[in-house]
């Protein structure tokens, strides 16, 4: 049983959450990161307010399961056995760290002074719910208060916080390293960050459970806080069950066991269910990550009271409860209060307190209103920076670029201009500058804490811009190979493309991730592939899609001032112009601060106006390589064919694509992908659907063969892959009709 150092001072009624703040940081700051150091004292305030907020919790436990007709319409689940940990963890953050709980730590949320009423309008799906509008499940809180650690948004799926939070890590310590000269051209808000982040010696807490340490992208996160040293907590919640598998059906070894084998990660472990201990142990780590000696993971091993989730009841396969229930934080916090001179009548009053206020904020909350369902499509993305196209595409005296040179050229204008920005991914960093060379030189010019490698980590390359948002850093990362982005989908999906919607704007993802795509030349099955569709089903994040060195420059620009995630594919064999047909991709280079606003088509290559009179035109919608085929091709027809580059795939512009084909009437979609169930496919139902009237024939398509991958061999692939020739053959058949 843990003691506690009771002042004899007169206690204050006040619990609000700034009391709390600054009595934990004055704990901490008293607090010695030594491992010898005694166990902190902890004041009357804070041993109330742990008493009556855990009372609080257990309360909305059970009229959660009293109001079951109700509560259980969404699923949730609630901290009950785990109050007195989550407690001591709001209790040592404050308004100037970040914080990733995970969907039990509902006492957590009250110990940063949520009010129970916040918590139960998310419960219910209410309009007011203040994290998602009644978008998401209970306790998934996202939120930016004064006085409350900035929460960016968190998914369900189990272990994805791990990247984000430890993201938000990387670009605290990426702030701190700024130096005055690095500032220099920074906006007022970049700078006076930057101070309120080294000031207040800010960090991230990720909340996470015991099973979901075995996921392979914590492993990528702790990989990531060692080799970078990030100020970063990993809190582990482990009660030793997963839904209905025990922690032995689960793992070979507990969290504590296995952050053994991360050197340069500090472990601890602390009894979770006791308050006393936990805080102690928590201030301590506090204490070593705000020193700036790395990360720490704190193994906090509490009893599952409640249910798993509402939907899974603990009554259809809980066998060890009564053994639970007996490491009950509540009573044990009782106890210790009485025997460090609390009097019952004192408890008692508090414990009424929590009742009262949980029946009251019940009773308010059931009341409030549903969310408008006219507001159903509200903040799909944060509005675009860039509206309109801006600055000088042709400069006088400028020579023509290849793309991959632009693309250089692009980001290091962005780099010099914007200190908040850093690009990191595969190889891009030290001597190489990427496998393409398009990030040749930039570590060099702007140092390795700014353009770096990461290690073989899809997924927290990606994921892990999610974190640097929330901080105010504005990343570019790069996929090596579109073949490799898989592994990064969790984080796309679950984390970034959903951030927005769900948090009801405050937490857009400015994310701009680059990525090497297509074939040429005998790439081979992994180098090759076409994998836009797969993208174009996520909601929630732009695809663009440049074909020449021009637009790869203003798109980069505008991507990267776009405040949703955007992923840029980049064709490999337009880089240097060296596949036959693509010499049009090298242009005359644009200025720096050139843009193209996303979602908006060119016209690559415009129909002569009498043919098109005449009814002697055809159109080809494309982006990519496609639109080198379909110039190649149009040369056995002159004057017959316009081309239609997408550049941008989401947005689309389909006013320019219903335009186009109103004024021809024959289409050709034309795509790199494998054709069956692709965005090709789909495009062309949308014109056959909008356009009916206006057309003169079926809406054609052509795009690879519908196999699997790109085959190594040269011959092979040529037959797979569209060609100018194919083109020119299905354009024939076009106009023929």
């Amino acid at each position: 049983m843990s003691e506690f150092a009771v002042p004899t001072a007169s206690d204050t009624t006040d619990l609000s959450n700034t009391r709390v703040a600054s009595a934990a940081a004055a704990a901490a700051a008293a607090f010695s990161a030594s491992s010898e150091a005694p166990a902190p004292a902890v004041d009357r305030y804070l041993l109330r307010r742990a008493y009556r907020l855990m009372h609080t919790a257990a309360a909305m436990a059970d009229l959660y399961e009293e109001q079951k007709a109700i509560s259980a319409r969404y699923v949730h689940a609630t901290a009950r056995g785990h109050e007195a940990v989550q407690l001591a963890a709001a209790f040592l953050l404050t308004e100037t760290d970040f914080a990733a709980p995970y969907y039990r730590d509902d006492a957590l949320l009250l110990g940063l002074g949520l009010r129970p009423f916040e918590l139960m309008l998310q419960l219910m799906a209410k309009a007011g719910d203040p994290f998602s509008g009644g978008r998401t499940y209970y306790s998934h809180p996202s939120l930016r208060r004064a006085g409350v650690p900035v929460i960016p948004h968190q998914s369900s799926a189990t272990g994805m916080q791990a990247i984000p939070a430890t993201g938000v890590a990387h670009a605290i310590k990426y702030f701190e390293s700024l130096t005055a000269e690095a500032l220099t051209g920074a906006t007022e808000a970049v700078k006076q960050n930057r101070e309120s982040l080294v000031a207040n010696r800010s960090l991230s807490l990720c909340s996470i459970g015991d099973g979901a340490m075995t996921e392979g992208e914590v492993s990528e996160a702790l990989q990531m806080a060692i080799l970078h040293q990030l100020p970063i907590i990993y809190l582990v919640q482990d009660n030793d069950w997963g839904i209905s598998a025990t922690g032995r059906e689960m793992r070979a070894m507990n969290a504590y066991e296995f952050a053994a084998g991360f050197p340069g990660l500090r472990r601890m472990q602390v009894d979770g269910a006791d308050f006393g201990s936990s805080y102690a142990g928590l201030t301590e780590a506090f204490a070593h990550v705000r020193a700036r000696r790395g990360p720490v993971l704190v193994h906090a091993k509490c009893p599952l009271l409640g249910h798993h989730t509402s939907g899974v009841r603990r009554e259809w396969y809980r066998h060890d409860l009564a053994n639970h229930q007996t490491q009950d934080p509540l009573p044990r916090l009782h106890q210790q209060l009485l025997a460090g001179g609390f009097a019952e009548a004192e408890l008692e009053e508090l414990r009424d307190e929590a009742r009262a206020t949980v029946q009251a904020d019940w009773a308010e909350a059931l009341a409030a209103p549903n969310p408008d369902p006219a507001t159903f499509a509200d903040h799909e993305f944060a509005p675009p920076a860039v509206t309109a196209e801006a600055g000088e595409r042709s400069p006088a005296g400028a020579e023509k670029a290849l793309m991959v040179d632009a693309a250089l050229h692009a980001v290091d204008d962005i780099l010099r201009e914007f200190p908040e920005a850093l690009f990191y991914g595969q190889d891009v960093g030290g001597e190489l500058g990427g496998v393409f060379r398009e990030a040749a030189l930039l570590a060099k010019k702007y140092g390795d804490g700014r353009v770096f490698n990461t290690p073989i980590q899809e997924a927290y390359i990606v994921g892990s811009t999610a974190g640097m948002a929330a901080v105010g850093a504005r990343p570019i990362v790069e996929i090596q190979f579109a073949d490799y982005i898989w592994p990064s989908l969790n984080q796309l999906v679950e984390e970034l493309s959903k951030s927005c919607y769900l948090t009801m704007g405050k937490f857009p993802i400015p994310a701009l991730i680059r990525v090497p795509i297509g074939a040429y030349g005998g790439g081979g099955p992994y180098h090759s592939g076409s994998i836009e569709s797969t993208l174009l089903t996520i909601r929630g994040i732009k695809v663009v899609y440049p074909s020449n060195a021009a637009d790869m420059k203003g798109l980069m620009r505008a991507s990267y001032l776009d405040p949703n995630p955007v992923v840029m594919l980049e064709h490999k064999g337009l880089y240097w112009s060296k596949v036959s047909g693509t010499e049009e991709a090298k242009t005359v280079e644009p200025a720096a601060g050139y843009v193209i606003p996303l979602g908006l088509a060119a016209i690559a290559q415009a129909a002569d106006a009498e043919k098109l009179r005449r009814g002697e035109t055809a159109l080809v919608v494309t982006y990519g390589m496609g639109v080198h085929w379909a110039k190649t091709a149009s040369r056995e027809y002159p004057g017959q064919i316009e081309i239609l580059d997408l550049r941008t795939l989401n947005p689309l512009d389909f006013d320019a694509v219903t335009a186009a084909t109103r004024r021809h009437g024959k289409v050709l979609v034309l795509t790199e992908e494998p054709l069956l169930n692709s965005f090709a496919e789909s495009l062309a139902g949308r014109i056959q659907r909008h356009c009916f009237e206006a057309l003169d024939a079926p809406v054609f398509t052509l795009g690879a063969a519908n196999l699997p991958a790109i085959a190594l061999n040269v011959e092979l692939e040529r037959q797979m892959l569209p060609s100018a020739e194919k083109v020119a053959t299905a354009i024939a058949e076009l106009l023929a009709y």
